[in-house]
């Protein structure tokens, strides 16, 4: 296995596994809403979608109607923008760096 396939694999990894722990927090924070529980707060969800979750916590948002009112339009914004700079990381590790 390259060097490179290594990196892709291992970030790949990390983008999958917190993407899937980041659409799960997105759950339990609109359950607990619903609930009128103590919540997640807003900084750790918008965090965990900008490091590389937000390609779960999108879907979630969407699919659970949850922070998609107009008041919480900085969630859409940034959860696209981690989706966005996650893309471009991954096409710069696949396709810009020359690899040994």
């Amino acid at each position: 296995m390259s060097t490179k396939q290594l990196v892709l694999m291992i970030y790949g990894g990390y983008l999958i596994l917190l993407s899937i722990i980041t659409f799960f927090m997105y759950l339990a924070d609109k359950k607990k809403a619903e609930k009128g529980k103590w919540r997640i707060p807003e900084k750790v969800l918008l965090l965990s979608s900008f490091l590389g979750g937000a390609f779960g916590g999108y879907p979630a948002m969407l699919l659970f109607r949850h922070k998609t009112k107009g008041e919480h339009w900085y969630f859409t914004f940034v959860n696209v923008l981690g989706i966005m700079l996650h893309v471009a990381a991954l096409i710069v590790l696949a396709f810009v760096i020359k690899w040994n």
